[in-house]
């Protein structure tokens, strides 16, 4: 079982790939957002190639839990992947991932520069990751 994670943003969409066991996420890239039917075939090979069974696609609420206007057009690319695609699709709460995702580059020391250029794929991971874990905590609690 292999799930790809998304962070849909205007310009850049950041991917990452878990395992082929679903346990741990890791960064796989960074699409340059040119339009939505470019951006729809990329993510299809990506599907194909690496046998994915699941989507997890960031939705960034508003910090109130509100929705905003960015909430709308992930929703709307959401919805066109879904149409593509026979596997189930997942909405994750992605509040501060890129914030997180921001801090733990610092933290790497890493420039500025290079930062831009994984900060989405990175973010994509733990978007991910949070959705494998709560996975894995549910399946434990049902036990």
């Amino acid at each position: 079982m292999r799930a790809l994670g998304l962070d849909i943003g205007s310009k850049r969409i950041g991917v990452a790939l878990s395992d082929q066991s679903g346990i741990i996420a890791q960064a796989l890239e960074t699409i340059s957002s040119t339009n939505p039917q470019r951006d729809l075939l990329r993510l299809l090979e990506i599907v194909r190639d690496y046998e994915v069974t699941e989507i997890v696609i960031g939705v960034p609420y508003n910090m109130d839990g509100s929705e905003g206007q960015q909430v709308e057009k992930v929703r709307k690319f959401k919805d066109l992947i879904a149409e593509n695609v026979t596997l189930p699709v997942y909405e994750w709460d992605e509040r501060l991932t890129t914030v997180a995702a921001e801090r733990a580059l610092l933290e790497a020391d890493m420039s500025r520069a290079k930062r831009r250029k994984i900060i989405d794929k990175v973010a994509a991971a733990l978007i991910l990751q949070g959705h494998l874990d709560r996975r894995r905590n549910e399946a434990l609690f049902e036990s």
